[in-house]
């Protein structure tokens, strides 16, 4: 490559820069479309996210990625480091910088370094934490922890964090949305098509009225079993999250566990507590949505049970009760039966998703492979033309000095030594 593809390596976050986990890229086509081919910096052979030999430092990579054999740079996650990160595709359009609405609000929730793939029309987001269990990739979203190599270009979003930032509570919460929880967007699809509001202002999700003042709700979250983790939530502490917006995230779903998931009055309760701030009445999204309206909504969607006075238990814990079950009540037999099989056949789902994934990461490599072997094979060739070329000009050159010079020598020695 004529010029470097990293205008400014020191934007790329100094916790990845001092790894040995380094590889680069080239592009190359396969059946039609364009793959990256792990390269090993130096080298020029085929690395692998598997194989820590194949990779290097990140100068290393970063000089190789300026000649000719290499493309790029990647990042390779493994299992010595908790460094997670998050692929965004087809979710930017490079000529305008417009952006889906699903990929700010990942970007911003994660709040971490965040930079433009090497194609411009999505987002690489990296963080650190555990990932959840089971599928890690959904539609346009997929998340890596270990044995694979992400794509590295510096072209840092300039309104994310230089940093990657521990962000686990949002990776938790994100995997299950956007990832992990399909029967959600299932309904929420179905709602739309149908011209409704998949969340409502009301309380359609708990099927509850619960109808009860400010000052009543206050009271009754302060006396609940987790009572203490509201106070301090609604005193303003954000002790014990990463970041505000996971404190206002969680403070939303008590209040809309409280308010049986009415908005209007999660809304002016938010406005009360410890936690409101301008950013709250910012519009962050395309559809014209601020903030808090968003936040309001998530906590709605995320939120699975609801509090109903004509159940009791007032001092129940508003996390505490099992999926589709009010606080307070038991379910039946018939509810226990269809908790089971829901259970089961998501399960089963995952299993599938995982079993679909790793079968794509072995095509992946096979075709990686192939790739590889047909570049060697092809090298070897020329190479063996080269050698082939190289030795009939030398014996040209031979039979010339052989038909000429040789005999004249012998003439030579010949008489020379008769006088």
């Amino acid at each position: 490559m004529s010029e470097p593809m990293i205008d400014e390596p020191e934007a790329i976050p100094e916790t990845l820069r001092e790894r040995d986990q380094w590889v680069c890229w080239r592009e190359e086509e396969r059946d039609g479309k364009p793959t990256k081919i792990p390269v090993t910096p130096g080298a020029g052979g085929f690395a692998s996210a598997t194989e820590s030999e194949t990779w290097a430092s990140f100068e290393a990579a970063l000089d190789y990625s300026e000649t000719e054999h290499a493309d790029g740079i990647g990042f390779v996650f493994t299992d010595d480091d908790s460094i997670v990160g998050i692929d965004l595709d087809d979710c930017r359009d490079p000529e305008t910088d417009d952006v889906d609405d699903a990929a700010l609000d990942i970007i911003e929730r994660f709040d971490s370094y965040t930079e433009v793939s090497p194609s411009g029309t999505g987002y690489h987001v990296l963080i650190t934490g555990a990932l959840p269990e089971g599928r890690n990739r959904r539609g346009s979203v997929e998340l890596y922890d270990t044995a694979r190599f992400f794509t590295v270009t510096g072209d840092h979003v300039e309104w994310t964090p230089t940093r990657v930032a521990r962000r686990q509570d949002a990776l938790t919460a994100i995997h299950r949305e956007y990832v992990q929880d399909t029967e959600r967007d299932t309904a929420s699809e179905s709602e739309q098509r149908d011209g409704t509001d998949a969340r409502s202002p009301t309380t359609d999700a708990a099927d509850v009225d619960v109808d009860l003042e400010d000052e009543d709700i206050l009271e009754k979250a302060r006396n609940a079993s987790n009572g203490e983790k509201f106070e301090r939530l609604w005193n303003g502490n954000t002790v014990g999250y990463d970041s505000q917006s996971e404190a206002d995230m969680a403070l939303c779903c008590l209040l809309a566990f409280w308010t049986g998931g009415d908005r209007t009055q999660m809304e002016q309760l938010f406005r009360q507590s410890g936690l409101m701030r301008e950013k709250w009445d910012e519009v962050h999204y395309a559809d014209g949505s601020t903030y808090g309206e968003k936040t309001i909504e998530r906590a709605i969607a995320t939120t699975s049970e609801f509090y109903d006075p004509d159940a009791g238990g007032d001092t129940e814990d508003s996390h505490g009760q099992p999926d589709g079950v009010t606080a307070g009540s038991t379910p039946d037999d018939a509810d226990r039966s269809r908790a089971y099989l829901a259970e089961k056949n998501r399960l089963l789902s995952e299993r599938v998703d995982e079993l679909e994934a790793t079968l794509e990461q072995k095509t992946e490599r096979i075709e990686t492979l192939e790739t590889e072997i047909e570049r060697l094979t092809d090298d070897r060739e020329a190479r063996e033309q080269e050698t082939a070329q190289s030795h009939e000009e030398d014996s040209g050159t031979g039979n010339e000095t052989g038909d000429d010079s040789e005999p004249a020598s012998l003439l030579h020695r010949f008489f020379g030594g008769q006088s």
